[in-house]
């Protein structure tokens, strides 16, 4: 006899269940619903009738509407489950129950890179910033010769020397929400603790001023932190041969210096996810949140963001706020896309993706109530805006695209020393220099790309606990953070993943 196919139903009110396995049709399941076709895996099935406008239940939550009366054992997706807003009631704070820390003595502890200023980096890059895509090729010939030259292999301490080049810098206007988001993430990841040394690169008449950014932030160029203009130095080739005299004199201060012991605590760990599917919020993303929660306990920072996927989910987050204000920071923040979305002629259910519809994700409500579980359990500390250093400990939110390379770089920019990325549909992803842990929601996707993923968390369906899958991405990000590579740094990912969000008109 055929075995009897697998099927998950997350909570007690739920009309549907996920097919774990494909679900012939007229296959018969646990607790006796029968399909009425077939089911593929990942997806949903009606384990009752439901009406014409009734709401359609996962998680115990919201995830759509009936666009039409549903029988038992039909496939719920596009065709008959559609987006609909509701009413969510957020108050603030209920849930929200202070976690005690362990103390330092107790935490667990990784090999880091001590930096002046009392951050822990886990890797030791220098990085080549340029302040607008004018210097990108520059920054770029640069890092090239560096490569070329073999001048790195007198510097074992040295992660390596990165171009970190983008779209932006000019075109833009010189004041408001476009322009200082953009110079919070160019000082920010000069100040990431996994960067050591930064030499910034411009052409010299552009909109952002390096200058300016020196004013700001109160620098002063030296051992950490130099810069020069294209058009200053005398043209491209001039400006490479003094932006590798300017590496070579960099390069010593940084090699000196050594991992050591550093607790757990000194960990800002970013929370993503992209190419998920239906098994994202029932395997890596709540796995991924136990291992936030240990984290968290132990001193440290997650921070989760993507805030266009948690729409529908927020009030779960609210609810867990420290304070009203923070409830009321995130809601703010949620109210911004909404207003951004109608300005540019887009809605909130833009998102999912095609990929992620063919993996079993309906409405964007259905994507964020997984989306969100990679949260944890802990109250949240604080909201922040993009790119803004994240100074409070324990969860937090940055307000992110869902786009997963403008919001990780939002995260690195805010101060994220690692990185755990969960995917279903196979997202190759790095992002110097922060490293990036992938995490597979199936065992399928895990074999395929097996060069690419650095945890199975499928195995969750197979019986593993997300107690004990938690505490083995932990670990994983502890051996990271001392150094061991993931599979994205040993593809090579992560310089051309650097893209901040472009806010405002291009002129």
């Amino acid at each position: 006899m055929a075995a009897t196919p697998r099927s998950l139903r997350l909570n007690a009110a739920d009309n549907v269940v996920v097919a774990i396995d494909d679900i012939p049709a007229s296959a018969t399941l646990e607790g006796g619903a029968t399909a009425r076709e077939r089911i593929p895996r990942g997806h949903k099935m009606a384990v009752s009738p439901i009406a014409a406008d009734e709401a359609i239940l996962k998680f115990g939550q919201v995830i759509g509407v009936a666009s039409r009366p549903i029988a038992a054992g039909e496939w719920v997706h596009e065709h008959n489950c559609a987006m609909k807003d509701f009413a969510r009631e957020h108050r603030f704070g209920e849930g929200a129950v202070p976690e005690v820390i362990a103390p330092v003595a107790d935490q667990p502890t990784f090999d880091g890179f001590r930096r002046a200023n009392g951050k822990v980096g886990t890797r030791n890059y220098l990085a080549l910033l340029t302040s607008v895509n004018c210097s990108a090729t520059t920054a770029r010939l640069i890092a090239r010769e560096v490569e070329r030259s073999g001048m790195l292999a007198d510097y074992p301490n040295v992660d390596g020397v990165i171009a970190l080049v983008h779209g932006t810098g000019c075109g833009m206007a010189s004041k408001g929400e476009g322009f200082e988001t953009f110079m919070r993430t160019e000082w920010g990841y000069a100040a990431n603790p996994n960067v050591g040394a930064t030499l910034m690169i411009g052409l010299g008449c552009e909109v952002f001023q390096i200058s300016r950014m020196k004013e700001e932030y109160s620098l002063v160029e030296g051992d950490s932190f130099q810069s020069l203009t294209i058009q200053a130095t005398g043209g491209t080739r001039k400006t490479v041969e003094a932006g590798l005299e300017r590496v070579r004199s960099m390069l010593p201060r940084l090699d000196a210096v050594r991992r050591e012991p550093a607790p757990a605590s000194a960990l800002t760990l970013a929370l993503q996810c992209g190419g998920s599917d239906g098994y994202s919020g029932i395997t890596a993303n709540p796995a991924l949140g136990a291992a936030a929660d240990i984290l968290v306990r132990n001193g440290g920072t997650a921070i989760l963001s993507e805030t266009p996927e948690i729409y529908g989910a927020e009030h779960l987050l609210t609810r867990r706020a420290a304070t009203p204000e923070v409830g009321e920071k995130l809601l703010a923040r949620i109210r911004w896309w909404e207003d951004y979305c109608a300005r540019n002629g887009g809605e909130m259910n833009n998102n999912p993706s095609p990929g992620n519809k063919a993996g079993g994700l309906t409405t964007i409500l259905e994507k964020s109530l997984g989306a969100a579980a990679k949260g944890g359990t802990t109250p949240l500390n604080a909201v922040y805006k993009y790119a803004e250093p994240v100074t409070a400990r324990g969860f937090v939110f940055m307000d992110t695209p869902g786009y997963d390379p403008v919001s990780a770089t939002g995260q690195v920019a805010g101060g994220a020393n690692v990185l755990a990325f969960t995917t279903g549909r196979g997202s190759a992803f790095g992002c110097k220099p922060t490293p990036s842990i992938k995490l597979a929601t199936n065992s399928e996707v895990y074999r395929r790309m097996i060069e690419d993923m650095d945890i199975n968390c499928g195995d969750v369906l197979d019986g593993v606990s997300i107690a004990d899958k938690g505490r083995e991405i932990f670990e994983r990000i502890l051996a990271v953070a001392s150094g061991e590579p993931t599979k994205s740094e040993a593809l090579g990912y992560g310089e051309a993943e650097f893209a901040p969000w472009q806010i405002g008109a291009t002129m």
